[in-house]
Parts: structure tokens; sequence; C-alpha cells
């Protein structure tokens, strides 16, 4: 769900779409994912084979995103948060379930080395891109990079019942704002 998903916010930010039309497509998808819990709008939502929101805190994640970064004229940045739980959640999970030997437990929830590993280099690759498409070859880009991918397989790694799906994106978003701010004033 995650990978055919998320990629839907680069073009809302290539196209210019109207802060409006994100948030509203992320409130409508928020209550069609609470009311799919409860009626069998849709059957795949719980899919993942525990109790969890994570659908719903997707979608959520999505407004909230479009909502800040489009108001401050920084899309890149929600594309970085959604891109990193699109690509990085998904991609640990695929790599965590079919490659997955090595298993740790946090709060309860088995997660594997490989999958964690996944979530890093695709959180990386996803912030480099995203910066080096907007900001060019900077040294901050990859050191900014580096935190976002550390951080977002962190709040990965220590969430639970879905809440990774809104503490990542909105964890990294945030992350590489700051960081750029601040490393870009020097």
């Amino acid at each position: 769900m995650h990978i055919g998903t998320g990629n839907v916010i680069l073009l809302a930010w290539w196209l210019d779409i109207p802060a409006s039309v994100g948030i509203t497509a992320s409130i409508l998808a928020s209550i069609v994912t609470l009311l799919s819990y409860r009626l069998p709008i849709l059957p795949g939502i719980n899919s993942v084979g525990r109790q969890s929101l994570g659908t719903f805190f997707y979608a959520v994640s999505f407004g909230i995103l479009v909502a800040w970064f489009w108001y401050l004229q920084q899309p890149q940045y929600a594309a970085i948060g959604i891109m990193v739980m699109t690509w990085g959640d998904g991609l640990a999970a695929l790599v965590g379930q079919r490659f997955g030997k090595h298993k740790y437990k946090v709060f309860g929830a088995s997660k594997s080395w490989e999958g964690s590993l996944a979530m890093m280099l695709a959180s990386y690759m996803v912030s480099s891109l995203i910066l080096l498409g907007v900001q060019g070859n900077i040294w901050q880009i990859w050191v900014v990079s580096l935190a976002v991918a550390i951080a977002a397989t962190g709040l990965e790694a220590v969430s639970f019942l879905g809440i990774d799906n809104l503490t990542v994106p909105l964890g990294s978003a945030s992350l590489a704002f700051v960081l750029m701010q601040l490393l870009s004033a020097n």
C-alpha cells in the first residue's frame, strides 16, 4: 500500500496542486480508512495481520505535511516525509518478510536488522535525491539525509499500532527542514 499510494505526493508537488486539494483528499481518505475498519469498504486495510491504524495515520500525515509545507512554499519537505514512509517503510516490510533472518524486538514488535537496513538505505536515497533536485550538490544534503535516515529508522523501530505512518513522515520532514535551515544559515 505504501509504495502504491505514496508517490502521489511527487505528482502533487510537480503539478503544483493546491494545498486545499491535498488536504481535502487527506481528510476524505482518513474518513474512508476509519470507516473501513468497521465496514468492508476497503477490505485489504486490515491485511497486515495485526491490529493497526496505520492506513489512517498515513492519510493524516499526507494532509499535515501538505498543509504545513505547501504553506511555507517548501513542498520538497512534504515529499521527503511521504517518500521516506513510502519507500523506506515499504521496502523495510518487503525485505524484512523475505530476507529477515536476524530478528530483534522493540516494545513487543518483532523487527529484523535486514528490514531496518532497507529502511535506512531507502530513506537516505529518497532524501538525498529530493534535496539534490532542489538544492544542488552541497555537503549539507548528505549530512541531513543521513540524519533523516537514522531518525526514520529509529522511529519505525519503536512505533507500534501503525503510528509509524504518522511519526516517520512527520519526523523525517521536520528534521530535514530544521537541519537544512540550520546548516544553510552557516
